[in-house]
């Protein structure tokens, strides 16, 4: 079943606050019966605002929340008082978050630090009184400046998960059994395909208290980039990994093929991702002898780092970390 919690796409209407306008009013007391312009300026209109959360790791609490919309500035006053800016929206968001346009797809920010704030869709801003517009020639100006128009527009958030290892394999190459031994996420693990339905985050111990962040995203198959099994879904997490690990079972018929299915599929999809670093991870070595093992070896890709794993017996476990360490500083 899959974790309805997850939700790494939303699709939300926003209106920012327009301006107030300016103020035309002159200056009167019980002294001064005809006294200069002294208009105050319009407040500005609220912003939408994003937020990174570093507590947050799903954009779950925005899947309901179709509309945003911000407060209008208010109007400029009289005593050259300015009106009040309008109310801003604060949308906290998972870092790894990336805001577009609905209309073009183009991509707008991206929150990748705790605590970052960025203005996504800005209020218009307020218009200027008619003191502004006072001169020599023109000493009781009639008229002040509109405020500026609201943003409206329907906007996408996307989640791509931040890590520094994403976990790249076919279904049941063993990667969810990986991630809950060498870290204490408890993934869903069965055998059978597609247990692994969203991606699930580990933060890895390594040596003097060191750390790094493990992701296992769901499993790819042959076509995946056209669509096939859960497609492009989960495809677009692995683009934030430093690294990534490709899983492989010693039990596949031909290792090299798979390697190759694996890396034509990313390829497909976004070519920049051959451009990460790489390490081969053949899984379930517990089931084949040295041998077996050496003669493996030979068909395997030469230009990337390989090793032989066992989740299950703990095999080149912490090996594996000092080469995904080392590959991450290199």
């Amino acid at each position: 079943m899959e974790n309805k919690n997850f939700v790494d796409y939303v699709k939300i209407h926003c209106k920012s606050g327009k301006g107030g306008a300016g103020s035309v009013h002159f200056h009167r007391d019980k002294h001064t019966i005809k006294g200069g312009p002294d208009g105050g300026d319009g407040g500005r209109g609220g912003h939408i605002i994003l937020r990174g959360n570093a507590q947050l790791w799903t954009l779950l609490h925005l899947k309901y929340r179709k509309h945003v919309i911000a407060g209008d500035g208010a109007y400029g006053v009289g005593q050259l008082r300015k009106g009040a800016d309008g109310e801003d929206i604060v949308l906290e968001v998972p870092l790894g978050t990336v805001a577009k346009d609905f209309e073009t797809d183009e991509v707008e920010l991206e929150i990748v630090e705790d605590g970052q704030e960025v203005i996504w869709v800005p209020g218009g801003r307020g218009g200027l009184g008619n003191n502004h517009f006072k001169s020599p020639t023109r000493q009781t100006p009639q008229f002040a400046q509109p405020g500026e128009p609201a943003i409206e527009a329907w906007k996408i958030l996307e989640l791509k998960v931040l890590a520094d290892v994403g976990l790249v394999g076919f279904p049941n190459a063993g990667k969810s059994t990986l991630l809950s031994v060498v870290s204490a996420a408890k993934p869903e693990i069965a055998n059978y395909p597609f247990t692994t339905l969203v991606p699930n985050l580990g933060m890895v111990a390594y040596r003097d208290h060191r750390s790094f962040i493990m992701a296992d995203i769901p499993g790819i198959i042959e076509g995946a980039s056209e669509g096939r099994g859960l497609g492009i879904r989960f495809l677009k997490h692995i683009e934030r990994n430093s690294l990534l690990l490709f899983m492989i079972s010693c039990d596949e018929k031909n290792i090299a093929d798979t390697y190759k299915i694996l890396v034509n599929e990313l390829k497909k999809y976004n070519k920049e991702l051959l451009t990460k670093k790489r390490i081969l991870a053949i899984t379930k070595s517990d089931l084949i002898d040295d041998e077996l093992e050496a003669m493996l070896k030979k068909e395997l890709p030469k230009k990337v780092p390989v090793i032989f794993i066992s989740s299950h017996t703990q095999k080149n476990i912490d090996k594996l970390k000092d080469m995904i360490w080392k590959e991450l500083n290199d």
